[in-house]
């Protein structure tokens, strides 16, 4: 059954089981990372037939989502340290993506405006979900502790996110739309 009714009255679990407010700092990082989660997993099936393997790229991502949704819906440090944990080695994973693209991509010298293709569009929609996942985490932050290679993690993803709507954009021989003023 997909339906507990638990969460009626307006709270939710974490894992270990305390119940929290649907609106907890905690439940809005995780959630706001699961959103940009399901984002990401459409972006990858627009990916998909193109060349250059992003869609491998963007799995394995969400795959490395899911593990940082479960340890910020983890307040019990007992559990959290029997957990799947989020390796510095994914932060340097995307480091080197975010290299190898842009490589391949013009030099840039003016803003882009969101767009050029619908991958490229899409691409922006992470990378300003990515972002506002980074603000719930750092608020967080505030109150519990948040693993520091989370936040590292969110911000190359971000910067991963850009350079790849550059690329699919460049990849469909279409012009980026710059901003210049």
């Amino acid at each position: 059954m997909i339906y507990t009714k638990t969460g009626d009255s307006g709270t939710t679990s974490l894992v270990g089981g305390s119940r929290v407010n649907k609106d907890d700092a905690r439940v809005e990082a995780y959630g706001t990372v699961d959103e940009l989660n399901s984002h990401i997993g459409l972006l990858a099936e627009m990916m998909r037939q193109r060349q250059g393997g992003y869609y491998d790229e963007l799995k394995a991502v969400q795959h490395n989502l899911f593990t940082l949704q479960t340890l910020l819906a983890t307040e019990d440090e007992t559990i959290y340290a029997r957990l799947p944990q989020l390796d510095e080695e994914e932060v340097e994973i995307l480091e080197r993506q975010i290299d190898t693209i842009t490589d391949q991509l013009p030099k840039l010298h003016n803003f882009v405006i969101a767009g050029g293709n619908l991958a490229g569009a899409q691409c922006h929609v992470c990378r300003t979900v990515c972002r506002r996942a980074e603000r719930r985490i750092v608020t967080l932050s505030h109150d519990v502790k948040v693993d520091a290679t989370i936040q590292r993690y969110l911000n190359r993803l971000s910067d991963y996110l850009f350079v790849l709507a550059r690329q699919a954009v460049v990849m469909d021989g279409k012009t980026e739309d710059l901003y210049i003023n």
